[in-house]
């Protein structure tokens, strides 16, 4: 559909977000205990925040959970039951206030779960998800999203994006049909707009991602991996934090004769990702499973899904435990 803009003031907000929880399930950020910004499920609305630059974790677990059942199983001495996850049965949920980088990065994961085959789960997660971004205001030394392709008021993977105004009030670009469904459900909520100066932060561009795409093409043999990845341990946390890591494990978990097959995250840096049943790993070694890692991100998936896996939301460099800043090691891959 066509983009149109509304007005919403900062007041209507609260009155939108009461409306919203009264129908639906709201995943919305606040500032935990110990001063990180977590997502959580329907907090109050004097909680929710709107000033801050990234959350510890990323927002993908809604439409791609940290552990998901798949189906379930009970075993007799003759025979095996099988009773799959009933989908229809999920939620629908709003997410509120995500900032472009993370909304951006349900359109890459679109990219991975529906490549060759669709995948069920992550299709009717995304269907029942309704996403209300919000444009940044602030950034920090680790936000690049200019630097593949966004913006800090990109409206990609938003239903509604609402724009910080200099006059305290919201700008909202309706942007799809989902997000037109709300503005008419409460159209006293949303006024005419006219041309407000709006307030959204500057990132400066500090690599080009095709250039970098160009230089991997030739660069899988280069001392560049073994040079830049010796701080790496392997620990996962940039794949955890990440809004587009796609990759995970399936186990089976059993007690008795009852049972359940789930998928997990999984990620390319621990040492046992790709290891065979034959005890050989290809990747055996950190500097090949950090090359893989980026070569994934802005080779392999540029070439085979048509998007970058990244969104320069910076999560990675930001948690990592040993500085590994990726946005650097990005801009240095254009001058090898």
């Amino acid at each position: 559909m066509e983009t149109t803009q509304k007005l919403i003031q900062k007041a209507s907000l609260e009155k939108l977000y009461s409306h919203l929880s009264e129908q639906r399930k709201i995943y919305a950020p606040v500032k935990s205990s110990d001063g990180d910004v977590e997502y959580k499920y329907n907090p109050v609305y004097a909680d929710v925040i709107f000033d801050h630059i990234r959350s510890a974790l990323s927002v993908k677990n809604l439409v791609f959970p940290k552990v998901e059942t798949l189906l379930f199983y009970s075993n007799t001495k003759t025979k095996t039951t099988v009773t799959e996850t009933d989908i229809n049965k999920i939620e629908e949920v709003v997410l509120w206030g995500a900032h472009p980088c993370d909304t951006a990065a349900f359109d890459t994961l679109r990219s991975i779960f529906c490549w060759d085959i669709n995948d069920e789960f992550f299709l009717k997660r995304l269907e029942k998800l309704v996403v209300i971004g919000l444009s940044c205001h602030s950034s920090d030394e680790y936000c690049f999203c200019t630097s593949v392709g966004l913006s800090p008021d990109s409206s990609k993977g938003s239903d509604i994006l609402l724009t910080p105004l200099k006059n305290g009030h919201f700008r909202a670009d309706i942007l799809t049909e989902k997000g037109n469904r709300i503005v008419v459900s409460d159209p006293e909520l949303f006024e005419k707009y006219s041309k407000e100066e709006i307030l959204v932060t500057d990132v400066k561009q500090k690599f080009d991602h095709k250039q970098v795409t160009k230089k991997l093409a030739t660069a899988f043999e280069h001392p560049f991996w073994v040079e830049n990845s010796l701080r790496c341990i392997g620990c996962g946390a940039c794949a955890y934090v990440c809004p587009t890591c796609a990759c995970f494990d399936i186990q089976d978990e059993t007690k008795g004769k009852n049972g359940r097959r789930y998928r997990s995250w999984d990620s390319c840096g621990f040492g046992l990702f790709t290891i065979h049943t034959s005890g050989h790993n290809p990747r055996s070694v950190q500097s090949q499973r950090w090359r893989q890692r980026i070569m994934h991100k802005f080779s392999y998936m540029p070439e085979r899904n048509n998007s970058l896996g990244c969104v320069g939301c910076g999560r990675c460099s930001s948690g990592c435990p040993v500085d590994m800043n990726i946005a650097e090691q990005l801009e240095a891959l254009q001058s090898i």
